[in-house]
């Protein structure tokens, strides 16, 4: 077994240990995708190192809109496998990760002008009947669900409907209807996963660049890998990884690698570019429920999500020809903004968004197929002639059983018994959470931490929300808050850079908490003292510090896009913003 603990002298090892001796499976790609097929390939005892360019998590897989569903959207378009597939693993993720994944109800609504609500192809003379389709769609996906159903849905009076989803105005409302999905938060999934894997001895390496492939035969028997951290006077900056076999999990970036292993990509990428905005809960007058804008003019959905103190909007769709920084548009705002005065009872302008985010689906097709298909979420694994495995499209719902089916094909390779070992394979942090969520709230008590950070850390941790307590135990100072009406304190940046291979502001910022989404300023309020806190830790020098200091602020100040010159944006954080350009 290995240690779940990881930091930049476990990563320094784990690199080490991959160049040293031969892996029985790597995986190029730490996405939520990558993280399970490592934590299925260590689960089965193979031994599998996994290494990504950039830090976990850091695409698509910290940018979604924060839900563990079945898509009812994809009812309309009849791709029933999907859904059933991903209801299914909804129940098992619930059951797997409790403190990760949380029950949530969505109430969608039903106007007198509603004619394609959740992207019904049909549209009744009218509207005449659509209560009775829509009833029908939602029993069919409690059905769909079977005996992992989180709840049944149920139709609602017009006047339940407004007051369950207040934000709602009531002008042509007939009725509504709640039905039942999940929630979590993306990031601390994958980190989860990814340190329940090292935990059973998957070897992890973030800032890790595949530059090229090792063939021999014709058959790909390792990677060259740039090694971007290389402070430490024993690591080496280019290194080789020899793997029996390699699998390219990488989403949107699939067919880049496919092509640097000179093979013709065999998966064609669409990707498809979402955007959110973040607003106050109470900006929104948005309850405990999530609220469904039922309709838009280009037939697509737009989620209303609380997500801790916060409300996420989104998202768009909009099909991209390039992969670049992923930043929201002024026409994305708008057009996010324009479905929300549509529906909502109070209008709302840009000057009410607190954040926005922005990340790229792997949308994708078999160039094999002699019909290209539609575009889909389903997922799909390629061997190349070289030996190269090959896994895109997908949804974070479905990462295990996308995971599962990629080591099912390398077991076949083995001429190995399939056993499906993730089924029920509890994610750290979920050992005994009812008695560690009683010891955890009576300690922070103990401690003088607010209930808003108490719950926030049962939340994000578990039980592993102890260990976070141990830090402020023996320095009580690590108990402060670092933004005022948020719960983030300052002994998650000690645990991010010693248990979560945390290296860079933007790592803790963006990803091991999540102050760059929800906070206005996107932390730059709190760099000064998270920077000090990873200087002490990380051993940075004055140089360093200063230089992650300017790169987190030219981070902020893109990621803020047309809203960095809003009104919204105080002219104190305004300079900020534009200080690191």
């Amino acid at each position: 077994m290995g240690e779940a603990y990881l930091s930049a002298a476990t990563r320094r090892q784990s690199l080490a240990q991959m160049v040293a001796k031969p892996l029985d499976i790597l995986v190029i790609g730490a996405g939520i995708t990558g993280a399970g097929i490592a934590l299925d390939a260590a689960a089965r005892g193979y031994r599998v190192g996994l290494i990504e360019r950039n830090d976990f998590a850091s695409g698509t897989s910290s940018r979604s809109t924060k839900l563990v569903h079945g898509g009812i959207r994809y009812l309309p378009e009849l791709d029933i496998p999907l859904v059933r597939e991903a209801l299914v693993e909804r129940g098992r993720l619930l059951s797997n990760a409790p403190h990760l994944v949380h029950p949530l109800s969505f109430i969608l609504p039903l106007y007198k002008d509603s004619r394609h609500p959740v992207g019904l192809p049909i549209a009744p003379l009218g509207g005449i009947g659509l209560s009775i389709i829509l009833d029908m769609g939602l029993l069919l996906y409690d059905v769909l669900a079977g005996s992992k159903n989180v709840g049944r849905h149920r139709r609602l009076s017009r006047s339940d409907t407004l007051k369950r989803a207040g934000c709602l105005h009531a002008h042509g409302l007939k009725t509504g209807f709640v039905y039942f999905d999940a929630q979590t938060d993306d990031t601390r999934l994958v980190l989860a996963v990814l340190r329940s894997a090292a935990e059973r001895g998957a070897l992890l390496a973030n800032y890790a660049e595949v530059s090229g492939f090792v063939t021999d035969a014709a058959r790909i028997t390792g990677v060259s890998v740039i090694n971007h951290l290389t402070q430490n006077a024993d690591s080496e900056r280019d290194v080789v990884i020899q793997a029996k076999h390699i699998v390219n999990a990488t989403g949107v970036w699939a067919e880049d690698v496919e092509r640097l292993a000179g093979e013709h990509p065999q998966l064609e990428i669409a990707p498809s570019k979402g955007t959110h905005l973040v607003f106050a809960r109470e900006t929104l007058n948005l309850g405990d429920e999530a609220v469904i804008l039922p309709e838009t003019k280009d037939g697509r959905i737009i989620f209303i999500v609380p997500w801790h103190s916060r409300a996420l909007v989104g998202t768009t769709d909009e099909g991209v020809q390039r992969i670049e920084d992923p930043i929201a548009t002024a026409h994305e705002i708008d057009y996010l903004i324009a479905h929300l005065n549509r529906y909502l009872h109070h209008s709302v302008s840009r000057a009410d968004i607190l954040t926005t985010y922005a990340g790229y689906r792997p949308l994708l097709r078999l160039r094999t197929r002699r019909t290209p298909s539609r575009l889909s979420r389903t997922h799909a694994i390629v061997e190349a002639r070289d030996g190269l495995l090959t896994i895109s499209g997908g949804k974070l719902t479905t990462y295990r059983k996308m995971a599962q089916d990629v080591l099912d094909r390398i077991d076949w390779r083995e001429q190995r018994s399939i056993k499906h070992a993730t089924e029920q394979l509890k994610l750290l942090g979920s050992s005994n959470l009812a008695y560690n969520r009683q010891s955890v709230a009576q300690r922070g008590r103990m401690l003088e931490l607010t209930v808003d950070t108490i719950e926030h850390l049962l939340s994000a941790y578990g039980s592993e929300a102890a260990s976070v307590l141990d830090l402020v135990d023996n320095e009580p100072d690590l108990g402060r808050i670092l933004i005022q009406d948020l719960p983030y304190i300052a002994a998650e940046v000690i645990f991010a850079c010693r248990c979560e291979l945390a290296i860079t502001l933007e790592d803790v910022l963006a990803r091991r908490t999540r102050i760059a989404i929800v906070d206005r300023t996107r932390g730059l309020a709190s760099i000064e003292c998270v920077a000090t806190l990873m200087q002490r830790e990380l051993g940075w020098s004055e140089t360093e510090r200063n230089n992650q200091v300017a790169l987190y602020k030219r981070y902020a100040h893109e990621q803020a896009g047309p809203l960095a010159s809003a009104p919204a944006i105080t002219a104190d954080v305004a300079i900020e913003l534009t200080d690191g350009r």
